[in-house]
This record gives C-alpha cells, sequence and structure tokens, in this order.
C-alpha cells in the first residue's frame, strides 16, 4: 500500500474525462485501473489524499509516470485563468484534478479507432471484451493476429473491425512502427498515423495527446466542435494555448459534459 497526497488529481474526474477506458469505480470511493498488464486499486480518502493499493516501487515505476504526477498542472491553469477567458476558467475550476495519461500506445491506437461513432459506455465495454480470453490484459498485435473482421464484430466494434484487422497486419508486417511514432514530433506523428485505415485527424489527435503525450495536440470530436460553434462564434483561440492545448481540451470537454447533465 502506497499513500500518497497529490495536487491537481482526481481519479474520478480523470475516469470520466473520455481519455481512457479501464478505470472503473468500483465503490464510493474505490477505483480500479488496468494498464500495462497491471490492474491497481486506488481508494479516495479525502479531497487529495490517496492510497494506491501496490508497492512503492511499482508506483514509482509504472503508476506515478502513467498518472503524469511529475508535472505540475497549476501553471497551465495561471495561464488560462491570465486569459480571462470565463468559460476556461470555469472549466478548469470543475475539472481541475484532470491529468492526462500515458497510456500504452497499442492499446490507445485501438481503443480510439473503437471510440469512432460510439459513446464511452459501449467502448468501454468492447475493450472489456477483446481482454476477456487474455486474463484481462489487453492484448498484443501478436496475440491478435488471426482474428478476423467477423470475430471483432462478434465482439461489437461494427465497421471497425476491417480498421482493426488493418492496423494489427500494418504493426506486425512493420509498415506501422510503434516505436518510431514515439520519435516523431506532434506534427510528424499526426501525418504518419493518419497514412493508416481507419485513423483519421481526430482518433490521431487522441492518439498522441493520450498515450505519446504531445500536449499540443488537440482532438476535436463533436463535443469540442460544438463548443467552438456555440461559445466561441466558429474560432477557438487554439494559438494562445499552442503549447498546451490538448490539457485545454480536456477542461473544455469534461466541463461541458457536465453543463449538458446539469
Amino acid at each position: 500500500m502506497v499513500a500518497k497526497v497529490l495536487q491537481d488529481f482526481d481519479i474520478e474526474q480523470i475516469a470520466n474525462s473520455g481519455q481512457c477506458f479501464r478505470i472503473k469505480r468500483e465503490t464510493s470511493n474505490i477505483w480500479s485501473v488496468k494498464a500495462f498488464g497491471k490492474k491497481l486499486h486506488i481508494t479516495k480518502l479525502g479531497n487529495d489524499e490517496y492510497i494506491f493499493d501496490c508497492t512503492e516501487e511499482e508506483y514509482s515505476n509504472v503508476w506515478y509516470n502513467y498518472f503524469d504526477l511529475e508535472t505540475d498542472y497549476s501553471i497551465y491553469k495561471t495561464i488560462i485563468k491570465h486569459s480571462e477567458d470565463p468559460y476556461l476558467i470555469s472549466a478548469i475550476n470543475y475539472g481541475c484534478g484532470i491529468r492526462i495519461l500515458r497510456q500504452d500506445l497499442w492499446e490507445t491506437i485501438i481503443s480510439f479507432i473503437i471510440s469512432q461513432q460510439n459513446n464511452i459506455g459501449r467502448i468501454k465495454n468492447i475493450i472489456e471484451r477483446i481482454c476477456l480470453p487474455f486474463k484481462g490484459v489487453f492484448p498484443s498485435p501478436t496475440l491478435l493476429k488471426d482474428y478476423t473482421e467477423n470475430d471483432f464484430k462478434l465482439l461489437g466494434v461494427g465497421y471497425r473491425a476491417k480498421y482493426i484487422v488493418d492496423i494489427i497486419r500494418d504493426v506486425l508486417d512493420g509498415t506501422l512502427n510503434l516505436n518510431y511514432i514515439k520519435m516523431l514530433s506532434t506534427k510528424d506523428a499526426l501525418e504518419y498515423l493518419q497514412k493508416f485505415n481507419g485513423i483519421g485527424a481526430k482518433v490521431a489527435s487522441c492518439i498522441a495527446l493520450f498515450s505519446l503525450h504531445k500536449i499540443d495536440a488537440f482532438p476535436q470530436d463533436v463535443w469540442i466542435k460544438r463548443i467552438i460553434e456555440t461559445r466561441y462564434a466558429g474560432k477557438f483561440p487554439v494559438e494562445k494555448y499552442e503549447p498546451f492545448a490538448g490539457i485545454v481540451q480536456q477542461y473544455m470537454f469534461f466541463y461541458e459534459r457536465f453543463l449538458k447533465d446539469a
């Protein structure tokens, strides 16, 4: 067990921020997290107090990086508040515990291909069904190499089955080089990813932001496009926040979903 007091961290907000599909609320104050072949339970004791059900070594080697705990998010919040944008100020005040996760690249690629024209609950269920034969661990391309389009359709992925089969083939034959992507700039990573079937601008930006940690990437899904259209007259000043536009995007996405449900 590892006890930590963490600033700018809220596991519930992170779980509901749309960037990850394998964080699950187990009880009123306990969440489970599956990543990198491991399963973690996190207990929230107070506003900033958490218990991580793992060793100190695992916390330092896996979860500290996964939750991006080395980054001081107060710097970004200060810049946003100085922008005097009332909507963004409300968004960061509401989603103040969100952090950009550093997820496994392969899992993130498949997850966001599945996310296209899909809702979060359904995405989570599909991913769990994919992982079920592998003891809950997200399977590698090699483990999925014999899956057909029909196999994936039976798991509920629908028309995205062809994209997944193609991506598995591309990784296995070296056409899609996962290690190479990690060395690219944001611009080059986005261009490279969009060469592959099933990866458009939005999915590529999500992969860049939520796995490669390119925090200048600015994914635009239907929520963000709606915000830009209705609250910014069709033009959001991304350039003002360009070095960390992806973090701004997460605050916007999370807050707008709250407003819709309020």
